[in-house]
């Protein structure tokens, strides 16, 4: 006679609860001063390093150098981030934002992820 002896962990839970609006204002650049320059001097960059840091396409980013009202790329990664951290807004917001205040919106989205972003550590203990 054999005995079978089944174990099962319970899976690790977070919950958070979170606001639903922006962790930090459009023009809070300087919460993260060397993220805020780089930022400013190199906008193109900065942008491309959030787009693959939030799980996009490295080079998304760089379709909002070619010629259109409002920057697609950039509207498009507001909106989604928008959608996915459940913030409050408005698409009329998203586009002046983006238009108006390119380099500060990229700032603000980047913060937001480091922000919302929740490492799960599981320890192993071992009785002995």
């Amino acid at each position: 006679m054999t005995s079978t002896m089944v174990v099962t962990q319970p899976e690790p839970v977070i919950q958070v609860q979170d606001s639903r609006e922006w962790g930090s204002g459009i023009c809070d650049c300087f919460q993260n001063t060397p993220e805020c320059c780089f930022a400013f001097w190199l906008p193109p960059c900065f942008a491309c390093r959030t787009a693959r840091n939030y799980g996009e396409c490295l080079c998304l980013p760089l379709l909002d150098w070619l010629p259109s009202a409002v920057p697609a790329a950039s509207l498009a990664m507001r909106v989604s981030m928008r959608e996915r951290y459940g913030i409050r807004g408005t698409l009329c917001r998203d586009c002046l934002y983006t238009f108006f205040c390119y380099s500060c919106s990229w700032c603000q989205m980047s913060r937001e992820m480091s922000r919302r972003n929740v490492n799960v550590v599981l320890i192993s203990v071992k009785n002995s």
